[in-house]
C-alpha cells in the first residue's frame, strides 16, 4: 500500500548523472570543508516500488563463527552492511564475534579485523571490537565502524590496520578532538564525499559530525529522548540507530524510537519525513533501524513491522519492496512483501540491487529486480549444516531455575482482544507462572543485539529481547518498588524527575542467573523463542524437570457444511457448556454428551468442516488450567477400527511448532467459538478448525471433501497430541453414516 510522505523532502536530492560530485557541506559554526571533486561509483536508475528476489550471500541461519564459502560461513549478529566498487560486502558482526567479516564476489567470507571483544588499535586480529554495528566506506576505501560496546568510531585502512577516529571507550557526550570526545553507545554512521563523518549516537539522541581530523561536534539533538522539529538542540530523537548522507549533504535518520524517518538540512533544521501513523496496528514503519540512500534520490529503510524493506521516493510515497517470490494470501498469509527476521543494516550495491543484514536470521541477502525463474544457488551456497546443537538442559526464567514450575501458556493458543474479538492473535510462545515481585532471570548467558531492546515501560506487555529469548510481563531492569536493578540498566526520568522508562542498550551481557526484571501484574512470565529468526515452539528448549504425562482431552467434535451449519443429529455445541453445581455453588464445566446415533453426511455435500475442542494439561497444572495442543488431524477407518484404504496413518493438519507471521491467520486454525477468560470469554475452548491446514508456520484453508466416500457407516477418529507425544483418547471418535 502507497502512503504519502508527511513531508515530500527528497526531490532536492542531488546527483550528478557522470558519477562525479562535487560537495559543500556546511554544519553548524564548525567551518565549511573546501569543495572536493571525489569519483563515485556510477549506480544504476532506481526502479519505483521493484519486486525483489531474495538470495541468500552467506550465512548458515544459526548463530556462530565460520569462515568459508557462501552458507558454510556463519555469524553471530551480522549488522551493519557497506559495499565496494568490485562487489565486496562488508559486514560488522557483532554478537561474540565482534569481527568485521567480507564476503567476496564470489560468495566466500574472510575475517577483515577484530576477534576477542575488547577495545584495541592494531592490524586484523590485533584489533578489538565491542558491538560492532553501522558501516561506512569512503572513496578511499577506508571503512568506518560504529563501535557500539566501545563508545567510540573506529577507521579500518585498506590494508586492514584499525584505528580509533573518535571516543575513547567510556560512556558520555562531549564534542572535542578525538579521544576527548565522547559518545553512547553509537550504533549508526554514515560517510560523504569530502570526508566527514557522521553518527547516530544513539543513546545520547544525537546526531553527530566527525571532521576529517577527528574533531567531533554536534549538530542536532537534546539532552533527552524527544520528538520534535526545529534546529540544534531544539531538535528531538528517540533512539536514533541508521543514518544516511545524500550528495548534497541531507541526511536521514531512522528514528528507531519515535517510529520515523527524520531529515537534518545542511542548516542542523530537522524535520520529519516519514512516521509510522498512529492507530496503524502494524505499521510497516514501525522501528526503523537502517537506512541507505541512492545517488538518484531514493531511500531504503529497514524496519521491525515485520521486517519488511521500505522504499521511499523522491516524490513522498513509500511502500515495501515485494517479494515476487512470495505468494499473495490476503487475511491469512503473506501480504507479497519481502520480510527478513530482523533486518538491521542496508547498502545499495552499482546495479542498484540491496544487501540487507539478517540479525536474528544469522545471514546476509541480497534484494535484486526480479527477471525471470529464481536463478539456481552458487555452488558455494548449495549446502546448508543443521541446526545448531540445543543444549541437554535449560535453567527456568524464575527461581529457582533448576526445579519445574507451573506451564500455563504454549504457543499457538488462540488469544483474543480487548475490544471483544476472541480470536484476535496467535500467543507465541510459552508462560511460567510465577507470583506478582518475583524475579525474572537469564536463562542462558546472553547479549542484547537490538538497539531498541525493551519495550512497553510500565504496561502488562513490558519485555526484553535478550539474544534468542524475549521475556515480556515483567518490570524490565526494575525491582518491586522501580529501582533499577543494576547499572546496566539505564533509567530515564522525565522533567520532574519520576522515572518515565528504562533503557537496555545494545551490547549489553547477562550471565544465565542474572535477573533481568521482576513479574507485574500478569502473574507470569512469557517466553519468545528465535533460534534462526522465525518464532519456534519453546518446549523445544530442554527445561530442567519438566513432565507431561497426561493425555490430551477432547470435549466435542463437530461437522459443519453450507457456510458453517451444523449438520443434523449433532448434540452440543463446539464448545462445552457450563452448569451450575447446586451443591458447591459454583460453575463446573461438563462435556457434551455424544449423539445418540451417527451423524448423517450427505455426500452431496461435498466439503466439510470438523470443528475439535480439546484442551492439554500438563504434570504439576491447577485442575482449572488449559492449554492448547501441539499437534492434530482426523483419521477415517470402518466402525470395527480398521482404517481405510489411504488412512492407514492419521492425516495431520495442524503442528505448532511455527507460527505464520500474520497473526489474521487464526481466524482460520481455530473456530469462532475458540476464546480465553482472560480476553472474556465464559470459559477457555481452543476449537480447532482441523480441516484447515497450519504446517512450517503456513496456513492453508481445506475441507474433509466427502463426496467420493461410498455410501456406509464410518468412524471419524481426530488425532489430538501434546509436545510431549501424549494422545487424546478419550471422546476422539465420532461414528457418521454417509447418505446419498
Amino acid at each position: 500500500m502507497n502512503r504519502k510522505l508527511l513531508i515530500a523532502a527528497l526531490a532536492g536530492a542531488g546527483v550528478l548523472a557522470g558519477g562525479t560530485a562535487f560537495i559543500l557541506t556546511l554544519r553548524g559554526t564548525a567551518p565549511a570543508p573546501k569543495p572536493a571533486a571525489v569519483l563515485t561509483p556510477r549506480q544504476s536508475s532506481t526502479e519505483r516500488f521493484w519486486q525483489a528476489r531474495v538470495t541468500p550471500l552467506a550465512g548458515v541461519g544459526t548463530a556462530g563463527f565460520a569462515d568459508g564459502p557462501g552458507t558454510a560461513a556463519s555469524f553471530s549478529d551480522p549488522f551493519g552492511v557497506a559495499v565496494d566498487a568490485r562487489g565486496t560486502v562488508y559486514i560488522a558482526d557483532g554478537g561474540d564475534n565482534n569481527r568485521i567479516r567480507r564476503i567476496a564476489p564470489d560468495g566466500s567470507v574472510t575475517t577483515l579485523a577484530g576477534g576477542a571483544e575488547g577495545f584495541r588499535d592494531g592490524k586484523g586480529a590485533g584489533a578489538a571490537f565491542h558491538t560492532p554495528s553501522a558501516l561506512a566506506l569512503d572513496h578511499l576505501g577506508n571503512l568506518y565502524v560504529a563501535d557500539t560496546g566501545n563508545h567510540a568510531i573506529r577507521k579500518i585502512a585498506p590494508d586492514g590496520s584499525v584505528t580509533t577516529l573518535a571516543g575513547n571507550g567510556q560512556p558520555g557526550s562531549a564534542d572535542g578532538k578525538g579521544t576527548a570526545a565522547r559518545f553512547n553507545g553509537p550504533v549508526g554512521v554514515a560517510v560523504d564525499d569530502a570526508g566527514f563523518v557522521y553518527v547516530a549516537d544513539t543513546y545520547n539522541d544525537r546526531i553527530r559530525r566527525i571532521a576529517p581530523d577527528g574533531s567531533v561536534t554536534t549538530i542536532a539533538g537534546g539532552d533527552r529522548p524527544g520528538d520534535a522539529d526545529g534546529s540544534g538542540a531544539a531538535a528531538g530523537f528517540d533512539t536514533p540507530s541508521g543514518i544516511a548522507v545524500t550528495p548534497d549533504g541531507t541526511l536521514y535518520v531512522a528514528d528507531t524510537g519515535n517510529h520515523a524517518v527524520r531529515r537534518v538540512d545542511p542548516d542542523g533544521r530537522v524535520s520529519t519525513v516519514a512516521r509510522a501513523p498512529e492507530g496503524e496496528r502494524r505499521p510497516v514503519l514501525r522501528r526503523p533501524s537502517a537506512i541507505a540512500a541512492t545517488r538518484d534520490g531514493w531511500l531504503y529503510v529497514a524496519t521491525g513491522g515485520g521486517g519488511r524493506i521500505v522504499q521511499i521516493a523522491p516524490d513522498g510515497q513509500y511502500q515495501p519492496l515485494g517479494d515476487i517470490d512470495q505468494r499473495v494470501e490476503p487475511g491469512y498469509g503473506s501480504d507479497g512483501s519481502v520480510q527478513l527476521a530482523a533486518p538491521r543494516g542496508l547498502a545499495v550495491q552499482r546495479d542498484g540491487a540491496v544487501v540487507a543484514s539478517d540479525a536474528l536470521g544469522f545471514k546476509v541477502v541480497r534484494l535484486a529486480p526480479a527477471a525471470g525463474p529464481a536463478p539456481a544457488l552458487h555452488a558455494a551456497l548449495a549446502s546448508v549444516p543443521a541446526a545448531a546443537p540445543r543444549p541437554l538442559r535449560m535453567a527456568w526464567p524464575v527461581l529457582p531455575q533448576d526445579a519445574p514450575h507451573e506451564v500455563v501458556g504454549l504457543m499457538g493458543e488462540v488469544r483474543g482482544s480487548f475490544d471483544g474479538e476472541s480470536r484476535d492473535h496467535f500467543h507465541m510462545g510459552l508462560d511460567v507462572r510465577a507470583d506478582v515481585g518475583d524475579a525474572v532471570v537469564a536463562m542462558v548467558p546472553a547479549k542484547v543485539t537490538d538497539p531498541f531492546a525493551n519495550w512497553g515501560y510500565g504496561t502488562l506487555s513490558e519485555g526484553l529481547a535478550l539474544g534468542t529469548l524475549s521475556y515480556i510481563h515483567m518490570k524490565v531492569g526494575r525491582d518491586r518498588r522501580d529501582a533499577a536493578l543494576d547499572p546496566r540498566f539505564q533509567l530515564l526520568r522525565n522533567g520532574r524527575g519520576k522515572p518515565e522508562r528504562v533503557r537496555v542498550p545494545r551490547g549489553t551481557r547477562f550471565a544465565a542467573g542474572d535477573r533481568l526484571g521482576t513479574i507485574n501484574a500478569m502473574a507470569h512470565v512469557h517466553l519468545d523463542y528465535y533460534p534462526d529468526g522465525s518464532v519456534a515452539n519453546p518446549l523445544a528448549l530442554p527445561l530442567a524437570g519438566l513432565r507431561d504425562t497426561v493425555a490430551p482431552r477432547i470435549q466435542s467434535i463437530l461437522l459443519l457444511a453450507d457456510g458453517g451449519k451444523r449438520l443434523p443429529g449433532q448434540r452440543g455445541e463446539p464448545a462445552a457448556r457450563k452448569k451450575k453445581n447446586k451443591d458447591k455453588g459454583k460453575n463446573k464445566e461438563t462435556v457434551a454428551p455424544p449423539p445418540k446415533g451417527p451423524v448423517k453426511v450427505p455426500r452431496s455435500l461435498g466439503r466439510i468442516d470438523i470443528i475439535v475442542d480439546a484442551w492439554d494439561q500438563m504434570d504439576g497444572n491447577l485442575a482449572r488450567r488449559r492449554l492448547g495442543l501441539y499437534k492434530l488431524g482426523y483419521q477415517l477407518l470402518r466402525p470395527d477400527g480398521s482404517a481405510l484404504p489411504g488412512w492407514e496413518q492419521p492425516r495431520i493438519t495442524q503442528v505448532y511448532d511455527r507460527l505464520p507471521r500474520n497473526q489474521e491467520a487464526v481466524k482460520v486454525v481455530y473456530a469462532p467459538s475458540s476464546g480465553i477468560t482472560v480476553y472474556g470469554s465464559a470459559a477457555t475452548h481452543f476449537a480447532y478448525a482441523v480441516h484447515n491446514t497450519l504446517a512450517d508456520g503456513r496456513v492453508s484453508p481445506g475441507a474433509w471433501d466427502v463426496s467420493a466416500l461410498a455410501p456406509g457407516s464410518y468412524t471419524l477418529r481426530i488425532f489430538a497430541a501434546d509436545y510431549a507425544g501424549n494422545v487424546a483418547v478419550e471422546g476422539r471418535d465420532l461414528a457418521i453414516e454417509v447418505v446419498e
